[in-house]
């Protein structure tokens, strides 16, 4: 603002203080760096918006403002960049005033000056006193609330200029103005009046903007522009919205600013219109049985709308009742500020009240029952269980029985009683066995709906060991009981469990059995005695023993005394013997009620003996005529194992004596030797060449086998020539000639038959019909390539209307291309000639020869085409087939086509049968 503005007067209905800076600043003849004031104070109100402008202060740095950079020491207000302080965050001043220091520093030079901020909480109109002075040396303006406002005037921030330094006074801070929620009005009822000192040379429009003004909620307030009279428009709600931000504004008539805009703030007075309100109507908590006063339970909470800063609404609670009232009518409490209900009596007790229900109210104006507003709610604190009560048995001595070798049975069933709530883990029973039961053949289990303890057999026992159980068991809980409750003698009772005496079946004590003995023993032979032992030791019974599994028949056993002995020779090598041991299954059977019997197996392990007598192996061989091409490795199977078998010895009877002369044998180990021929050549055939082969058993065995040797001539590779596997299989040169001639004679057979078959053909196409030709009414088809006339009237070679022999033309077709009526690619069927003399026997014969003869062709259809019975030639004897309906062909007798057999005799009914009528 230059030195020759107007001030701006504010008129304040409730209260207010301002401030004037007088004096001016004269120009320095250097420049200083500073604060324009060393203690900068404002007044502010006592609830502070987030971001809100309090004042600004100015430094002067001598170089500008770009290098300069502000500081607080205080976290809830902060310094922008053009020195303006605002709040960091909403707060509420708690006393009448803050004080911190604003720090500017040089980021070049690091120089650093600092100066205090005061801000001045303003207090209402009544509360003000005339003549307060802001800052020391410096004089205010205080509005006198008894003055009308149309005659207070408030000087407005002024600033000034001298020839040398400028020096800019800082702003005034405009208290809030104060404004009570739900007045009755009248409205619109004003709260201030704007005015500027230029009114009076120029026309003035005010103006205000702001939420509450010109932005939602709309037309709260409304200035009057001429005059500078703002007014409410209707009663305030502070639980809407409890405070407003506005800004006024002084314009000319050409809407040019002649006033820099000022905040105004308005705050709305709560008074006490909103009861408490619980943030539940029911509160569930819980607190164990037993618990010690003073143990929290829970919490509730109400909340007021109204101003928790003032009386209105701060909130107080009270318990207004307890049901039950057991064992005290006041068994809780609660804090009158913070809601925690604590018990505050002992002798809370689940088994005898599980649940209350406590009335609480909430009451503002701190609690007063005369002027504040109250609610209620419910709070249900239920009793939680602990483990107090340790579980008794019913009764002290328990009894059952248990058939001997039975698992997994329930012999007795033991019963509790607790107190404490069911299914949980202070009820639920554990059973243990504590003494009687050494090897463990009993366990109790828990019943978890009963909550019954089930005696259970899990290993078996026996009668003739034990006959009865005294078990001592004792019960508990799964959660442990409370401090200082003590076990009761009632959690630990007797059992007494009886075995019973059953029938157990009688067992071989040694199962499986093995015995050794060398295969071959005779019949009759005593193996062993395989006995079976029967448990029940108190139990007159007889044991019975009977065969139920020998492959090989070979055993026998005694019924009474269980001895087994031979019915036949044992022997290794048989098929029923698995890894030289022989396995028969045996069952022992008492008299008992019921019977009960058992089985054992027998395993004999067979030594081998030496016999068996080595075999020569191959059976079949093949050698060259000649010696030095090809020799025979051979050797031999035993049935018998080591050390009856090899090495075995190879030898050469001495009878026939052309065994030894045409044949060597010569030891290649102990197992193989090599069988080749002496002589230096041996006609091809085959020979039965004995040889003798010795094992090494004791004593040892021999045995002479025929090894089938095939001598034949051999090529450079030491292989059968064909010639030479031919007459090595033992045919002569005789036998050969002999066969070549009849394959000549079978060649020369086929040939005439051929040679005789085309000869019958051919003269089947010399026959004629045995009827005039004149008279000739066969069906001769030709096949003609395009139309013409009758066969009589072609002067050209009609054997080019039959199908050509070359068939190039369709055999150069491509697949898939023929048509479905073409006559198929391939060979012609043999249809039979048609006679030339025409004979009524020889036309049956010939048209079923074509039949038989269509029906056998692999050519027929799905094709579409016509059979050719024949060609009918140039000169055919036959006549128009289109005279058999002429009706100048004159009357003919038809009566010879009965002749030609039944296939004609429709024919001759049709044209032989008399004259029509």
């Amino acid at each position: 603002m230059t030195a020759g503005s107007g001030v701006l007067l504010v008129l304040l209905w409730l209260s207010g203080a301002l401030r004037a800076h007088n004096g001016d600043l004269t120009a320095r003849e250097t420049c200083k760096a500073g604060f324009s004031e060393e203690d900068y104070t404002a007044l502010i109100s006592q609830n502070i918006l987030e971001g809100e402008k309090l004042l600004k202060v100015k430094f002067s740095s001598c170089l500008g403002t770009k290098g300069t950079q502000y500081e607080t020491n205080s976290m809830d207000f902060k310094v922008g960049a053009d020195g303006t302080i605002f709040a960091a965050r909403e707060l509420r001043v708690p006393s009448e005033q803050v004080a911190f220091t604003v720090t500017a520093w040089d980021r070049q030079t690091a120089e650093r000056w600092d100066a205090v901020v005061r801000l001045l909480v303003a207090q209402t109109s009544s509360s003000v006193h005339s003549g307060h002075k802001l800052q020391k040396g410096k004089k205010s303006t205080v509005l006198d609330p008894s003055q009308p406002p149309n005659d207070t005037l408030l000087p407005w921030p002024q600033r000034q200029n001298s020839n040398g330094l400028r020096r800019q006074k800082r702003d005034w801070v405009i208290p809030p103005i104060n404004v009570p929620e739900n007045s009755r009005g009248p409205f619109p009822q004003q709260l201030v009046r704007i005015r500027s000192d230029k009114d009076n040379d120029i026309p003035i429009r005010y103006s205000v903007t702001g939420v509450g003004a010109d932005q939602p909620p709309m037309e709260v307030f409304s200035i009057d522009s001429m005059s500078g009279r703002m007014y409410v428009t209707r009663p305030m709600d502070r639980e809407e919205r409890a405070s407003y931000h506005l800004r006024a504004h002084a314009v000319d008539m050409n809407g040019n600013k002649v006033e820099n805009p000022i905040d105004l703030y308005i705050y709305v007075i709560d008074m006490n219109d909103n009861r408490p309100e619980f943030a539940n109507q029911v509160y569930n908590g819980s607190v164990d049985e037993g618990s010690k006063p003073g143990t929290y339970v829970m919490t509730v909470t109400a909340n007021d709308a109204d101003d928790s800063t003032t009386a209105n609404g701060m909130v107080r609670y009270r318990i207004v009742t307890q049901t039950p009232q057991s064992p005290s009518q006041n068994m809780f409490t609660i804090n009158s500020e913070t809601g925690d209900i604590v018990t505050v009596a002992a002798g809370l007790d689940r088994e005898k009240v599980q649940q209350y229900t406590v009335i609480i109210q909430a009451t503002d104006m701190e609690g007063n029952l005369n002027y504040g507003l109250s609610n209620t709610a419910t709070a249900i604190v239920t009793v939680t269980d602990v483990n107090d009560n340790p579980p008794e048995f019913t009764a002290s001595t328990y009894a059952g029985e248990v058939p001997e070798n039975r698992v997994e049975t329930v012999v007795a069933n033991l019963t509790v009683m607790d107190r404490d709530q069911p299914h949980s883990p202070n009820w639920n029973a554990v059973y243990r066995i504590i003494s009687g039961d050494p090897s463990g053949h009993f366990s109790i289990r828990t019943d978890p709906v009963t909550n019954e303890g089930m005696v259970t057999v899990v290993k078996a026992v026996d009668y003739e060991l034990n006959r009865a159980f005294m078990l001592t068991v004792m019960v508990s809980n799964q959660a442990p009981l409370a401090s200082g409750i003590q076990m009761s003698f009632q959690s630990t009772a007797g059992v007494t469990i009886s075995v019973m005496d059953i029938n157990e079946a009688p067992y071989f004590p040694s199962n499986h059995k093995l015995i050794r003995l060398e295969e071959g023993v005779p019949p009759g032979t005593v193996l062993t005695t395989f006995s079976a032992v029967d448990p029940d030791r108190f139990m007159q019974q007889a044991v019975r023993y009977s065969k139920l599994s020998d492959p090989a028949n070979w055993l026998h056993i005694n019924n009474t005394n269980g001895q087994i002995t031979t019915a036949a020779i044992l022997d290794r090598e048989s098929l029923y013997v698995k890894n030289n041991v022989y396995e028969a299954t045996f069952l022992a059977a008492d008299n008992g009620i019921p019977p009960a019997s058992g089985t054992g197996t027998l395993q004999i392990y067979l030594i081998d003996i030496n016999d068996n007598a080595p075999e020569l192996l191959p059976k079949e061989a093949q050698i060259c005529e000649k010696p030095s091409l090809n020799a025979i490795n051979i050797t031999a199977a035993d049935a018998d194992i080591d050390p009856n078998i090899g090495p075995y010895v190879f030898e050469l009877p001495f009878v026939p004596a052309t065994v030894r002369k045409n044949w060597t044998i010569s030891r290649l180990n102990g197992d193989y030797a090599q069988l080749s021929l002496r002589i230096m050549y041996l006609e091809a055939g085959m020979y039965d060449v004995p040889i003798i082969v010795t094992d090494s058993g004791n004593p040892p065995l021999s045995n002479m086998s025929i090894i089938k040797v095939k001598v034949c001539p051999c090529d450079e590779n030491g292989d059968c020539t064909t010639i030479g596997a031919v007459a090595a299989a033992g045919l002569g040169t005789g036998a050969i000639v002999a066969i070549l001639i009849c394959i000549v004679i079978l060649l020369t057979m086929v040939l005439l038959f051929v040679v005789w078959m085309k000869r019958r053909e051919k003269e089947r196409h010399t026959k004629q019909l045995l009827i005039d030709p004149e008279d000739d009414v066969r069906d001769n088809i030709l096949k003609y390539d395009e139309e013409g006339g009758g066969e009589e009237d072609q002067d050209y070679d009609l054997s080019q209307l039959q199908q050509p022999e070359a068939m190039e033309h369709v055999l150069s077709k491509a697949p898939g291309v023929r048509r479905v009526d073409e006559r198929p690619v391939g060979a012609e069927p043999q249809y039979p000639v048609r006679p030339v003399v025409p004979h009524p026997g020889d036309i049956g014969d010939f048209i079923n020869e074509g039949l038989r003869a269509a029906d056998n062709d692999p050519t027929a259809p799905p094709y579409d085409s016509l059979l050719v019975f024949d060609y009918e030639g140039s000169g055919s004897t036959a006549g128009s087939v289109s005279s058999l309906n002429s009706s100048s062909s004159g009357d003919q007798d038809y009566d010879y086509l009965n002749d030609w057999g039944p296939r004609f005799k429709k024919l001759a009914d049709m044209y032989g049968g008399g004259e029509e009528d």
